[in-house]
């Protein structure tokens, strides 16, 4: 098989029903291109979820930051790049860039932190022996992303449980565990509607500590660091595990 671009480039609609009040692309909706769109890179190269599956692997995201200085409005066709900017043992570093199609647009830009894992132990796998490291070929170093790095999320004991809620079906995704995408949407309806009428979302950052699964009650810890910027952490509990961290967040604001 040939070698193929490096980076991967992607094409997406803003469909309306993805849009918010503000005829803006939802960020979950949004991240979920993000995720596809690695999806599309990878097994384009071989090293995706067509090859892992049959042999009992998976991908697994691990870190996620989205800074983003505008979104695609409803009916907008849009371009997301990926690339993998470098691959260790038990991670691979992911950027992403998001810009109109004709590329006169930059919309923002996204880091992400992804490990393999084997699909009936849950263990951490070795990313460079899978077919002789062939991801190796595929590191792009000289590409620019723009944004910072992605945060370690420290959290103080003053925040504050703020929300409880159950999964159900519709949270759980491909791998059997409560999808990416779902903990950012969840984060974000802690935000009251009005809020989101004066404040655009500049920046998301999401760590992935423990999976959690289909019938645990998650809980919603909340600090404010500043007027604009705040910090979650989100905790499982079950008929096994109370209060068990899955997920800390940093959500960065801008008053419009």
């Amino acid at each position: 098989m040939a070698t193929l671009d490096k980076i991967g480039r992607y094409d997406f609609l803003a469909e309306p029903f993805h849009c918010d009040f503000s005829k803006k692309l939802f960020m979950g909706h949004l991240g979920n291109h993000l995720l596809n769109a690695a999806d599309f890179h990878s097994n384009d190269r071989d090293f995706g979820m067509n090859y892992l599956n049959p042999i009992h692997k998976t991908w697994v995201l691990s870190r996620l930051a989205i800074e983003m200085e505008d979104m695609p409005e409803a009916y907008e066709k849009f371009s997301v790049e990926t690339w993998v900017e470098s691959a260790m043992r038990y991670f691979t570093n992911r950027n992403f860039r998001i810009c109109s199609t004709d590329d006169k647009k930059v919309y923002g830009y996204g880091r992400s932190i992804w490990a393999m894992i084997d699909t009936q132990t849950r263990q951490p796998q070795n990313i460079l022996e899978i077919r002789d490291g062939e991801i190796m070929k595929y590191l792009e170093t000289e590409k620019e992303c723009p944004i910072g790095g992605l945060s370690r999320v420290k959290m103080g004991k003053e925040a504050k449980l703020v929300r409880s809620i159950n999964t159900h079906y519709n949270d759980v995704d491909i791998n059997g565990h409560i999808n990416s995408i779902k903990y950012i949407e969840h984060v974000l309806d802690l935000f009251d509607i009005s809020w989101y009428k004066s404040h655009r979302l500049k920046r998301f950052d999401i760590a992935y500590v423990a999976e959690s699964y289909c019938g645990d009650e998650l809980n919603f810890y909340q600090e404010t660091i500043d007027e604009n910027t705040f910090h979650v952490r989100i905790t499982k509990s079950n008929d096994e595990v109370k209060d068990v961290e899955v997920v800390r967040s940093l959500i960065k604001f801008i008053k419009d």
